[in-house]
Formats: C-alpha cells, sequence, structure tokens
C-alpha cells in the first residue's frame, strides 16, 4: 500500500494535462479575442463602403 501512495505522490501526468489545458484555454481566448476584433472592423468598413455608395 505504501508503494501505491508513493508512486501517486510522484506522479506528474496529471499535472502536466492540466498544463496542456490551460495553454490551449489561453490560446483560445486570444483567437476569439482576435477574430472578435477582426469582425468588427471587417463590419466597419462595410459600412463605410456602404455609405460612400
Amino acid at each position: 500500500m505504501q508503494n501505491f501512495v508513493t508512486r501517486f505522490m510522484n506522479d506528474e501526468a496529471g499535472a502536466t494535462a492540466i498544463e496542456y489545458g490551460l495553454i490551449a484555454a489561453l490560446i483560445s481566448v486570444g483567437i476569439i479575442t482576435a477574430a472578435t476584433q477582426l469582425g468588427t472592423d471587417i463590419n466597419n468598413k462595410f459600412t463605410e463602403v456602404s455609405g460612400k455608395l
């Protein structure tokens, strides 16, 4: 039983998975922010062109 507890305490696979999850979440937030800003800029450009027509 003590061998099991020792192996469990030394296992870092869960920490690595959490780190990868956090990195993926940060990348997702960055992509969503960039896409939202790009959409706003494109909408403003179409509105400007439409007004000039």
